[in-house]
Order: structure tokens, then C-alpha cells, then sequence
């Protein structure tokens, strides 16, 4: 059984910084790109960063340089490491797995993690 739990959302004040964690179990872990999204009230979701198998990463524009993703595959666990927070940083955050394995794609969510910036 596939699950990814979220963790670490909170509220903050603006500058601050939290760090996000998504736990993974029931699938190969080290063989999926792990992905941050989040989606605030009223917008689409969107994609905030990647890392791939192999470690190299990816971000949008609005958070480059303030957040940072990790992975450790030995705990089956990927970070979102996130600072210099702004308001426009309030949304859920969605952990994902993907992969695509012989022409079949395979894409698991977590549930989701609140955070707020607010002063």
C-alpha cells in the first residue's frame, strides 16, 4: 500500500522558515522523482520543486533561491527546506512520487500540509 505522509506545515511570519518532510512507503522509493506542489485557495495547484532519482533538482522561479529540496533514500523520506517565507508562500503543500516504467506511469500524493505566513 502506496503512502506518502506529510509533515511540518505550520503557521509563520514572514522570513521565517519551516522545513518540510514527506515520509514515503509502499513503493521503490530511490527509483521515483520526488516532488513538491502546493495549491492556495482559489488557484491551481502547481509544481514548487523536483529532484530525480539521481539527485538533480529543479524549481520554480518564485522559490528559487529560498527553498531547497532533499531526499534520503536510506529513510525513504524527501524535505522541502524553505526560507525567507512571503505571504504568496501560504498554500498546501502536496508531496509526489513519479515515475515512468515501461511506457506505464506511475504518480502517488500525500494528503497535503497547511502552511500559513502571516504576521
Amino acid at each position: 500500500q502506496v503512502q506518502l505522509v506529510e509533515s511540518g506545515g505550520d503557521l509563520v511570519q514572514p522570513g521565517g522558515s519551516l522545513r518540510l518532510s514527506c515520509a514515503a512507503s509502499g513503493f521503490t522509493f530511490s527509483s521515483y522523482a520526488m516532488s513538491w506542489y502546493r495549491q492556495a485557495p482559489g488557484k491551481e495547484r502547481e509544481l514548487v520543486a523536483t529532484i530525480t532519482s539521481g539527485g538533480s533538482t529543479n524549481y520554480a522561479d518564485s522559490v528559487k533561491g529560498r527553498f531547497t529540496i532533499s531526499r534520503d533514500n536510506a529513510k525513504n523520506t524527501v524535505y522541502l527546506q524553505m526560507s525567507s517565507l512571503k505571504f504568496e508562500d501560504t498554500a498546501v503543500y502536496y508531496c509526489n512520487a513519479a515515475r515512468v516504467l515501461y511506457f506505464k506511469t506511475y504518480n502517488y500524493w500525500g494528503q497535503g500540509t497547511q502552511v500559513t505566513v502571516s504576521s
